[in-house]
């Protein structure tokens, strides 16, 4: 089940790749996910000292739950990988030009996973094309859903 979504990542680059990755949290920062304020939108992830971190994904504490904490909401959480799957996406990021980026948070198994993608930067001209697919799509699926209408309309008379 999904908490949240990255979709700005989805806008900004080609993902090629994706892997679930488990999250070293404190107690304060799952029940703050539990209760759905957890935010993608403006995490990164990196390599650091041969560990993956994600920095800059904010977690809003509750304000009952973190009351004998001082608790940071944007601090740099470590992914929990196995050693050959961080020294193949290293691999990958260092020599083939590609990036790591958060996609979303989700419950596996009652625990809380972060799906990491390997992505490749869009240009510009890549993203008004996938606007311009989308937009299209959007289009034909409302002049099929109205020609459908019509359709049942007049043989209903």
């Amino acid at each position: 089940m999904t908490i949240v979504e990255n979709k700005k990542a989805f806008h900004d680059y080609f993902i090629e790749e994706r892997v679930e990755a488990g999250l070293a949290l404190e107690g304060w920062e799952v029940k703050a996910i539990r209760a759905g304020r957890a935010h993608l939108k403006e995490a990164y992830v990196v390599v650091r000292q041969g560990e993956i971190v994600l920095i800059g994904a904010h977690i809003t504490p509750l304000a009952q739950a973190s009351t004998h904490v001082h608790a940071d909401p944007t601090r740099t959480r470590k992914l929990l990988l196995h050693r050959a799957e961080i020294n193949r996406l290293v691999g990958k990021v260092e020599r083939a030009g590609y990036t790591l980026a958060p996609l979303n948070l989700h419950y596996k198994s009652g625990r809380i996973k972060l799906e990491v993608g390997l992505a490749k930067g869009k240009k510009q001209h890549d993203k008004r094309e996938a606007i311009k697919t989308r937009e299209w799509n959007r289009e034909q699926q409302r002049l099929l859903r109205q020609r459908a209408g019509t359709v049942r309309g007049r043989e209903a008379t």
